[in-house]
């Protein structure tokens, strides 16, 4: 589905949990045995999007995670893996699945003028939905880039698209959002 107009003064580009130990084969998430499979496929249209992003003028947000299981401070897992930040772009450490749990980034948003966002990363039924369904809570429309996101059982991801697309989120491929960044 065209999600249409993606205006890039108004729209942000959500980088989600695209960290070491859920994405790298050296992460948590690898040891304990989950499969990566999706992985490097969603990372690669992440990062299409963030270089679209950054040419259009759409505002990338680097979210990360830092928990007491996984992505500690401190130690590799945190790192993000297959992007990075650049150093005056901005980066929401979360301490729950929602981007916007306990950090402030709606306000942050909405003061930039933000009612838009574009949501890719890991995982598609756990982070990037709570983001979603947050995101929807807060009247930002929501884009999922579905093939841009990425759980370690394609049913879940699926499911979870398809459970956002029917509850108000816009799913669409990464070559719809890119045509529209991409115009001049």
């Amino acid at each position: 589905m065209t999600p249409g107009p993606l205006s890039p003064p108004r729209t942000a580009l959500l980088l989600i949990d695209l960290q070491v130990d859920f994405a790298s084969p050296e992460g948590a998430m690898a040891r304990a045995g989950r499969d990566l499979s999706a992985v490097p496929a969603a990372l690669a249209d992440a990062a299409t999007l963030l270089a679209a992003a950054r040419t259009a003028g759409v505002l990338p947000v680097f979210v990360r995670l830092l928990g007491s299981d996984l992505c500690v401070a401190g130690t590799p897992g945190t790192e993000f893996f297959g992007i990075a930040p650049r150093a005056d772009e901005l980066v929401v450490t979360k301490p729950r699945f929602s981007a916007f749990t306990g950090t402030g980034l709606a306000g942050t948003l909405k003061d930039k003028g933000i009612d838009t966002l574009v949501l890719a990363g890991l995982t598609s039924e756990c982070c990037v939905a709570s983001t979603a369904w947050h995101a929807l809570e807060e009247d930002f429309r929501v884009v999922i880039a579905a093939n841009a996101c990425a759980a370690y059982e394609t049913a879940l991801h699926d499911n979870a698209l398809r459970a956002l697309g029917l509850s108000g989120a816009m799913l669409a491929p990464t070559s719809d959002i890119l045509a529209q960044w991409n115009k001049k």
